[in-house]
């Protein structure tokens, strides 16, 4: 059997999960990355996207995450996301909303580097919209 570790995902409302894991994909900023027993020490932000988590007894979850930062340890993980939900439940109406705050937010960049950041956001939400069922 495969090693395992203690894997957390926090969102600002509740805890989404906390349970023993084999192997969790999270949406790095610099790309996915999966997390296993015994990671090197890290820390990255993280993007929006799906966080994919291999329980210990072999079952699968997904959640739809809205940036964040996770805390990697040979022992565990810890994901504090900005916004959080199980992705079987998710209807895309919260991501529309967003996607929609960002254009407008977009419109009304006061400069270059503030209307790339808001590209790359919304960059990131419309790829994530292709995973999602629609609202």
């Amino acid at each position: 059997m495969a090693d395992t570790f203690k894997f957390e995902l926090v969102s600002p409302e509740r805890l989404l999960v906390s349970a023993e894991a084999v192997a969790v994909v999270l949406p790095g900023s610099e790309g996915e990355m999966t997390v296993m027993a015994k990671h090197a020490p890290l820390m990255s932000t993280l993007r929006p996207g799906v966080i994919t988590v291999e329980l210990a007894d072999g079952q699968k979850q997904s959640f739809i995450v809205f940036g964040g930062f996770a805390d990697i340890l040979p022992d565990g993980c810890t994901v504090l996301a900005e916004a959080g939900y199980d992705r079987a439940a998710f209807d895309g109406a919260e991501l529309a909303r967003r996607i929609e705050a960002a254009r407008a937010e977009r419109e009304q960049a006061s400069g270059d580097d503030q209307a790339f950041k808001l590209d790359e956001y919304l960059s990131q939400l419309t790829t994530l919209q292709g995973s999602v069922p629609p609202a």
